[in-house]
């Protein structure tokens, strides 16, 4: 039995029942992939099960609010996803009458809409027969075939999808994208994968020549930036606080925060009554000073580790903007925030 079929064959006996692959409708599956980025199927289901009570369809989605969708998103991360999904939206519901492009070379056009997205909802929704390629194929495929390639460097994904493309049956790419994801999702994980029972024991190459563990090879390293947060929650004599949106590009682009100072490093009260006084965040008089946390609350993104302290700034008077606790919470704020919110503000 071949690998196309063998693999297909344990895919229809042990594939997840996930609610994106029970249709063929290209927006419930494109929502789904672009969920998934960067995030477990655990974790992106209940966000995408939120998405689609709240958006039914495309246009529901491409009418919304902007801050509504981050708010929904809140958690998943990668903001720039939300926003990216949101304008996508808003060309397919306003300019191509909610209609998705039906070939993948279309799909590529639109806006945050990368080759395995494009792939993906090519092949579920329009059975054309594309290849997809992440991070699944690679190991499973790397594995199965000895194959060195670095796949850090950007030829590998074309000879990767060579491979794969001579693989798939033409007449039914859908079933072989999602049987290839799902075995590398779930059998051939990245590490101490349970080989005794892979249907695959007899012919990987990886696993008679013991280098399960050494693929796929990927040599590039993702520097860390560390950087260092300090969140002002200043509460006046109403205990109303202010926030501020974040306009500009970078990490959570327009969700909201407190006020915000930014160090070199880890920095305790003189710095941030200094820092206050020479700001003018707030006219009001400081009464009091205190920090939530004594030491940082350490929030990683893929390339910055934020160390995060938030500080308890009472002041004199009304400040203007203020707002109470409960409005506060209707704001699409980072994950890191929004726990902050529900722990430490009544």
């Amino acid at each position: 039995m071949n690998f196309s079929n063998l693999l297909i064959q344990w895919y229809l006996l042990n594939k997840r029942d996930l609610p994106w692959r029970n249709t063929s409708n290209p927006y419930p599956i494109w929502l789904s992939e672009i969920m998934l980025q960067q995030t477990r199927v655990a974790q992106g289901t209940p966000y995408f099960l939120s998405f689609t009570t709240a958006f039914p369809t495309v246009f529901d989605l491409a009418k919304a609010d902007e801050e509504q969708v981050l708010k929904l998103w809140q958690g998943l991360g990668y903001y720039s996803r939300a926003r990216n999904l949101h304008k996508t939206a808003q060309h397919i519901a306003f300019e191509l009458g909610g209609v998705f492009p039906p070939t993948y070379k279309e799909l590529l056009n639109l806006k945050g809409v990368g080759d395995y997205t494009a792939a993906a909802i090519a092949s579920f929704s329009y059975n054309e027969a594309v290849p997809v390629v992440d991070g699944n194929v690679f190991r499973v495929l790397s594995r199965y075939f000895d194959v060195e390639t670095d796949i850090a460097f950007a030829s590998a994904k074309k000879e990767f999808a060579a491979l794969a493309y001579e693989l798939m049956p033409k007449d039914d790419p859908a079933t072989f994208n999602q049987a290839i994801m799902e075995f590398g999702a779930l059998q051939c994980v990245p590490r101490n994968p349970d080989c005794t029972i892979c249907v695959f024991n007899a012919s990987c190459v990886a696993l008679q020549k013991k280098k399960v563990d050494q693929l796929p090879v990927k040599s590039k390293k993702i520097k860390v930036t560390k950087r260092y947060f300090n969140y002002l929650v200043i509460a006046d004599e109403n205990d109303n606080m202010l926030v501020q949106k974040r306009t500009a590009k970078g990490i959570w682009h327009n969700l909201y925060e407190f006020p915000l100072i930014e160090s070199e490093k880890e920095e305790g009260f003189e710095y941030i009554e200094n820092s206050l006084k020479a700001s003018l965040i707030v006219d009001n008089k400081v009464i009091s000073i205190m920090d939530y946390n004594d030491k940082s609350t350490v929030h990683k993104l893929s390339h910055q580790h934020l160390y995060i302290k938030f500080w308890k700034i009472t002041v004199a008077g009304l400040v203007e903007n203020g707002i109470d606790s409960k409005v506060l919470r209707s704001f699409p704020f980072p994950i890191v925030i929004h726990n902050f919110i529900e722990k430490e503000l009544e």
